[in-house]
């Protein structure tokens, strides 16, 4: 049986980077797809915490993060204690 892509959508909820109305599309087109999906109140926060489930996504396969520059998305989770692999992850900026 094949890995299922893990989804991660960040509401950056802790500084106002992403504007409100992208972070709104972006959810409300997550919940229309049907697919599963995790959202964190904001990556930054993880990090900082070095919580688990960031290693969990690292090491999980393929999966696609919907966050902020994907240089700032790896670095967070290196900064976590779970680098993220060369391959397998599409990070979506939604600042751009």
């Amino acid at each position: 049986m094949a890995h299922a892509e893990h989804i991660l959508y960040c509401h950056c909820a802790f500084a106002e980077v992403v504007p409100a109305e992208v972070k709104r599309r972006v959810l409300g087109r997550l919940v229309a797809s049907g697919a599963p999906f995790d959202a964190v109140p904001d990556l930054c926060a993880l990090a900082a915490r070095r919580d688990p489930r960031l290693r969990e996504i690292a090491e999980g396969g393929p999966a696609t993060i919907a966050a902020c520059h994907p240089r700032a998305v790896r670095w967070l989770f290196a900064a976590g204690g779970a680098p993220l692999p060369a391959e397998g992850i599409e990070i979506l900026d939604m600042r751009a």
